[in-house]
Parts: C-alpha cells; structure tokens; sequence
C-alpha cells in the first residue's frame, strides 16, 4: 500500500510539473504573440517565422502528454477504489497536499491560457491549432478536480476531517 501512495504521489508531481512547465511555455508564447501583432499594427516586417510551428509541435506535444497523463490516472484511480485498506492519515494528507498544488498549477494554467486567448482573438496572420490547447487545458483541470476529489475520498477513509 506504501507502494500505491509512493506512485499516487510521483503521478501527482509529475502532472503538476506538466501543468506548471505548460504553463511557462504558453507564457513565453503569449510575450512572442504580442509582439507579432505589435509588429503587425506597425506593418514591420515579422521577425519571429517559427512561432507557427513552434506553437503546433508545443500543442501537439501537449496532447500526447497530457492522454498519457490522463490514462495513468485512470488506472490509479481505479485501483485507489478498490484499495481493501484504508490509508493512514500522513498518507492522505500528502496526497491532500500534492493534489492541491496540483489543482493551483491547473488554475494557473486556465489562468494563463485566458490571458494568451486575449491576444490570439486580435491574431489573424495564420491559423494556429488552438483547440488541441483548449482541450488539453480543460482536461487538466477536470484532472485536477477528480484528483482533488479522490483525495476528499481517501482522506475520509483515512478518518481525518474535511479541515485536512
């Protein structure tokens, strides 16, 4: 069982660092946006070529990662129903914890993703696959909701209050 909550834990980092690295990435294309569309309104020539296939492979890569994410979760979950003992209290309260840094690191990335969608409306030069990021930032946020709530599940089975 220390085994199971060793791997609840490593997932749950390993989603938040996917979150939080996410998170960082849309930032710096958000700052490079900007500056195209500035660049555009000025009518200057675009300096920054790769931003459309930069943005693609990060969007792409973004997917893959975040469908594996998702199905490791899905098996920890299930198995997490399905444990016979209940956790112990300094279990559930790790867990508790990474999954609300988790959660927080989720917020930031919708936070985040809000703030590049300002900009992307006013963008008009190409295309980009937008949607591939709006889903991926949507299921990393109901993620983060399941986790949380499984969390609630085993702290409860663990005996501690809904203050832990």
């Amino acid at each position: 069982m220390a085994d199971f909550f060793a791997t609840l834990e490593i997932q749950t980092d390993q989603a938040r660092q996917l979150a939080v690295s996410s998170t960082q990435m849309l930032s710096d294309f958000k700052r490079r946006l900007e500056q195209i569309l500035s660049q555009d309104h000025r009518e200057i020539t675009i300096r920054d070529n790769a931003f459309q296939q930069d943005f693609t492979q990060f969007c792409q890569n973004l997917r893959e990662q975040t469908d594996q994410t998702l199905s490791q979760w899905q098996t920890l979950r299930e198995q997490a129903r399905t444990l016979k003992l209940p956790p112990t209290s300094l279990q559930a309260k790790g867990f508790t914890m990474r999954a609300k840094t988790l959660s927080r690191a989720a917020d930031e990335l919708i936070s985040t993703w809000d703030s590049f969608h300002v900009f992307y409306k006013k963008y008009t030069l190409t295309k980009l696959p937008v949607w591939i990021l709006t889903s991926c930032c949507e299921d990393m946020n109901n993620l983060s909701g399941k986790i949380l709530f499984l969390s609630r599940e085993l702290s409860k089975r663990a005996g501690l209050t809904q203050g832990a």
